[in-house]
């Protein structure tokens, strides 16, 4: 069984996130899906202004058909390797330092290493100013 491991906040879920997980679980036969912890995030970027609490979050990525498991994650170079997984599946604008640091662990670890494009047109940062805007 090929595993695929992704990561995020998913504090607005829109289409792309929907797109981002189908295409991932078609990487593998098993889709594991971590969220990123409100506190976290709070913490280190004081002005996210956040919707949904981590377990809201959780139970809305476990409610969506193509994610097999969800695990809730402070750190991504953290939790890279507190899970069992083949495949890394990363969107383009994962590449803060955590990000460089869990690639490395993938190449030592000889994980795969997915990037998968973004969904034309939707972002969570635009559906905030969209709705910022009504």
């Amino acid at each position: 069984m090929k595993k695929v491991f992704t990561v995020g906040v998913f504090d607005i879920l829109h289409i792309g996130h929907f797109y981002l997980f189908k295409k991932a679980r078609e990487l593998g036969d098993f889709l594991t899906v971590a969220v990123q912890e409100s506190e976290f995030i709070k913490e280190h970027k004081p002005n996210a202004q956040m919707v949904y609490s981590t377990d809201e979050r959780i139970f809305m990525v476990q409610s969506i058909r193509f994610v097999n498991e969800v695990v809730s994650y402070s750190n991504v170079d953290d939790i890279i390797d507190k899970i069992d997984f083949d495949v890394f599946a990363i969107g383009p604008d994962q590449n803060h330092e955590g990000f460089q640091k869990a690639i490395s662990w993938c190449k030592e670890n000889n994980k795969q290493v997915v990037l998968l494009p973004r969904t034309e047109g939707i972002s969570s940062s635009a559906l905030r100013n969209y709705l910022k805007d009504k």
